[in-house]
C-alpha cells in the first residue's frame, strides 16, 4: 500500500515538473520571438509582463487608436470618462475600473519607454560619430 502511494506521489511530481518545464520553455520562446520580430523592444516585453497587459489590449480597453497615443489629453479624457462611468458608487464594476486603471498604467509605461528611448538614442549616435 505504501509502495503504491509513493509511486503515485513520484508520478504526480514528474507530471507537474514536466508541465512547468514546458510552460517555461514556451514563455522563453515567446519572449525571444517577440524581441526578434523587432515590433517590440525588451522594455516593452518587460512592461507587458509587469502589468499583465499588452499595449494592444490597453488601447482596446480605453478605446484609442495608434494615432491617439500621442494625444495625452484624449487618453486622459477617455480614462476619466470610463473610470467614472464604472464607479462602484454609481452601480459600476470595480473589476472594470481596475482594468481601466491598469490599461492607463500600461499606456503610461509605453509612453515613458518610447520617450526615454527617443531621448537616449540621439546622444549615443552623436557619440559614435565623434569617436569614429
Amino acid at each position: 500500500m505504501a509502495k503504491n502511494l509513493i509511486q503515485i506521489v513520484i508520478l504526480g511530481a514528474q507530471v507537474v515538473g514536466r508541465a512547468f518545464a514546458r510552460a517555461l520553455r514556451q514563455e522563453l520562446q515567446y519572449a525571444k520571438t517577440t524581441q526578434q520580430t523587432g515590433k517590440t523592444s525588451a522594455k516593452t516585453v518587460q512592461a507587458d509582463r509587469i502589468t499583465g497587459m499588452s499595449i494592444q489590449e490597453a488601447k482596446q480597453i480605453l478605446n484609442i487608436t495608434d494615432n491617439d497615443l500621442k494625444d495625452l489629453e484624449k487618453i486622459n479624457k477617455q480614462y476619466e470618462h470610463l473610470f467614472n462611468l464604472n464607479d462602484k458608487a454609481k452601480g459600476g464594476s470595480f473589476y472594470l475600473q481596475s482594468k481601466i486603471y491598469r490599461a492607463k498604467e500600461r499606456i503610461d509605461k509605453e509612453l515613458k519607454v518610447s520617450s526615454s528611448s527617443t531621448t537616449t538614442e540621439p546622444p549615443e549616435s552623436s557619440n559614435e560619430s565623434k569617436s569614429a
